[in-house]
């Protein structure tokens, strides 16, 4: 110790000087403690998707190498897929899941496989069938001394394995499973239930909701994790007597009305028992005349007492959503530091670009939020739009907020320009909150952001958010449904009102298909009417089930998607669809589009993809890159033009964001203070999901799942974890 500090102050305030020092080294080594593994899918509960490892920094980041490769489907290519799985790291062990939806454990350092579970062993069995084939986003991990759990989803079923053995726990539920479409208060053979996020964990129960069909209710649910029992429900759309119930003007909406689910995943305020959930929104996604009334629990953010789901605090940022502006990621929790006071606040990013912060015990936003007019005019017969959204003032938008003639693509030729340019100027759009029209209304930020699933990453030491973010512009268009003229029809006229009534949305008016979505012309040749009836049952990746359809509605469909011409002919004998039915919106939508140009770039100026640090304490800015390229218009000398992206980043204590997400199926190693990209590399297929980043031995990993992704292109079954030196390729 230094002599001159002892002889020069009392020995009481040298000694008040030393508790300090140790209270601060103590808080920084905790915190670093806290922070260096990744047993929770986001890094932890608060969903910070933070390392304090720093073993990999800037300075040594360009010498990082792969350290093993493990292929989830055993390299074989007819099982390759879209894998959006973010990993959690157990006692060296790394749980993760594979295209097919197969849970496996694999030794972290290495990549040598420990064990595998098939859920169709199970599905196959009498007690389970094979309901669903949908995406995964991640595992949870339970332990109670020697029992050690992995709880994951596979379509309307958790599972819970043997973390140690990869064995089915049979005690728990029925088998080793339980239904989700059960115990939702609807009859189960119509309901649709896939939980695409990991369930979150607290105590001894496990919290879900998921996606769901436009039918199921998106309820959150708490489990018994031992014995699968159902603890509690909160009503996302709001029974008679409860909070919320108002809020619909229709009174028999709790009966009928779908969605408003928390596909997004949870977060969790442990030390508090606070859960949080974001909502996506209600039936139906862009005509809400059957669902007048800001309609309550769509586009909240919840706050839930976690031991009993009863509801603390609310706060629905967007009213009435009619633009597919659901809440795409779980809250981070974090400790602001605000007008000089701490600040235990929740950080919501959205599609919209904008982020809300909200102190996390009471719902009072950190940042001031404005209710500013929006245009309602000439919204479609029967729509009721809300006259004001919420803005917040601070934190400033990460994604572009408005559109003009001078923002359309000027990177391709003249034709390609005026066409653009005479597309734009026939649509309609008056902003962010442009009502939807049959004419065709342009929707920017688009459908997938500004902020998609991926969310940010908030380093706590200085919380900065660092978010990526598409700039997409997409064309809502709706087609007025149109009853049928008589009672009795044939398959062939039933099948495509009822194709334009569940189909129409995403395959387009012709089945064309378009944007994410295949078409569905040539069906014939795939799918037999068997599997194709199979399908509609069991959906798949982004596709629900409908289940709500009876066989005579499914034989209509079918005979009108598969071109058998020896149905069409048929009468139709099911349910009569000249009638009005409430659950049925008056409006279709035509299809997910894109607005490009005729090359297929995006027909707004660049960047069409982004990396912003965000300073939470103020609000403002740090910095903006654009994020992802194309390889073509980088070989011409075009500057960086950013690229759809999806899948978020980590930052790390090394000074690192660690991010893969883009088009360009490249892994990138960007410092967090500048947005200097550090290191650069291919992989074999995009890797649309989120990396996480841990420690075996004293060396750090980090590991990404390259699978590829919904915008075709290489799919992969790897797994790829780098580090300072290679160990193996598996």
């Amino acid at each position: 110790m230094n002599r001159t500090l002892i002889s020069k102050y009392p020995p009481s305030l040298v000694f008040l000087f030393l508790v300090i020092c140790i209270m601060v080294s103590f808080c920084s080594c905790s915190r670093n403690k806290k922070y260096t593994g990744w047993a929770v899918t986001g890094g932890g509960k608060e969903n910070l998707r933070y390392s304090s490892l720093k073993q990999i920094d800037t300075g040594n980041v360009s010498k990082l190498e792969i350290a093993w490769i493990y292929h989830s489907e055993n390299n074989d290519s007819t099982a390759f897929g879209v894998m959006e799985c973010n990993p959690i790291i157990i006692d060296s062990t790394l749980y993760g899941v594979s295209p097919k939806l197969k849970l496996f454990a694999i030794n972290a350092a290495t990549g040598k496989e420990k064990w595998q579970f098939d859920p169709a062993d199970s599905l196959s069995n009498k007690t389970w069938h094979r309901k669903s084939v949908n995406m995964n986003r991640g595992v949870a991990y339970w332990a109670g001394g020697s029992d050690k759990r992995i709880i994951y989803t596979v379509g309307p079923v958790v599972f819970e394995v043997n973390a140690l053995t990869g064995k089915l726990i049979t005690s728990f539920g029925k088998d080793g499973g339980i239904d989700l479409t059960t115990g939702l208060d609807r009859d189960p053979k119509q309901l649709f239930v896939a939980p695409t996020s990991p369930v979150m964990i607290y105590k001894n129960l496990f919290f879900v909701s998921g996606l769901v069909g436009e039918n199921t209710p998106g309820h959150i649910r708490a489990f018994d994790i031992k014995t699968g029992k159902q603890r509690w429900i909160f009503h996302t759309v709001p029974y008679p007597g409860e909070p919320g119930y108002e809020s619909w003007d229709d009174t028999t909406a709790y009966k009928r009305m779908g969605s408003a689910n928390s596909w997004a995943g949870f977060s969790l305020d442990e030390k508090r028992g606070i859960l949080y959930a974001p909502i996506g929104s209600p039936t139906n996604d862009f005509y809400g005349g059957d669902r007048s009334g800001n309609g309550l629990y769509g586009n909240c953010i919840v706050a839930l007492d976690a031991a009993t789901g009863k509801l603390l605090w609310h706060f629905q940022t967007v009213h009435h959503d009619v633009w597919d502006m659901d809440l795409p990621a779980p809250p981070s929790l974090v400790t602001l530091d605000h007008n000089g006071k701490k600040v235990d606040a929740a950080v919501q990013t959205t599609k919209t670009g904008l982020v809300f912060v909200f102190d996390r015990v009471t719902g009072k936003p950190v940042f001031s939020v404005q209710e500013k007019p929006v245009p309602v005019k000439d919204a479609v017969l029967g729509e009721h739009l809300s006259p004001t959204q919420p803005f917040p003032l601070l934190p400033k938008p990460f994604s572009r907020q408005i559109l003009t003639e001078n923002d359309l693509n000027r990177l391709v030729d003249d034709s390609s320009y005026h066409d653009i340019k005479r597309r734009f100027n026939s649509y309609r759009y008056e902003g962010m909150f442009t009502p939807p029209t049959e004419k065709g209304t342009l929707v920017f930020p688009g459908y997938d952001g500004g902020g998609e699933w991926g969310g940010g990453a908030i380093d706590p030491a200085t919380n900065i958010l660092y978010v990526n973010a598409n700039n997409m512009a997409w064309v809502l268009n709706l087609v007025k449904n149109t009853p049928a003229a008589k009672k009795v029809m044939t398959n062939l006229h039933a099948g495509k009102l009822l194709y334009n009534m569940n189909c129409m949305s995403c395959h387009g008016t012709e089945r064309q298909g378009g944007g994410d979505y295949p078409s569905l012309i040539g069906a014939d040749k795939k799918y037999t009417f068997a599997k194709f009836n199979e399908l509609l049952s069991t959906g798949r990746r982004m596709m629900p089930g409908f289940n709500q359809l009876n066989q005579e509605e499914r034989k209509a469909l079918g005979s009108f998607i598969l071109d058998i011409n020896s149905e069409q002919k048929n009468t139709y004998k099911g349910p009569a669809l000249n009638e009005a039915n409430i659950s049925k919106p008056s409006y279709s939508f035509t299809g997910y589009n894109k607005f490009l140009t005729k090359e297929g770039y995006p027909a707004i100026s660049p960047p069409w993809g982004t990396l912003t640090a965000i300073n939470l304490n103020s609000g403002e800015q740090v910095w903006q890159i654009p994020f992802g390229e194309f390889q073509q218009l980088k070989a011409k000398g075009i500057p960086t033009t950013g690229r759809e992206n999806y899948g978020g980043p980590v930052v790390t204590a090394g000074g690192l964001i660690f991010i893969a997400a883009s088009a360009d199926a490249k892994f990138r190693a960007i410092n967090k203070r500048t947005g200097k990209i550090l290191f650069e590399t291919d992989l074999p297929a995009t890797g649309a999901s989120t990396p996480a980043v841990y420690s075996v031995n004293g060396k750090e990993y980090v590991v990404i799942a390259c699978g590829g992704s919904k915008w075709g292109g290489k799919k992969s079954d790897a797994y790829i974890a780098f580090s300072l030196g290679s160990v193996s390729d598996q």
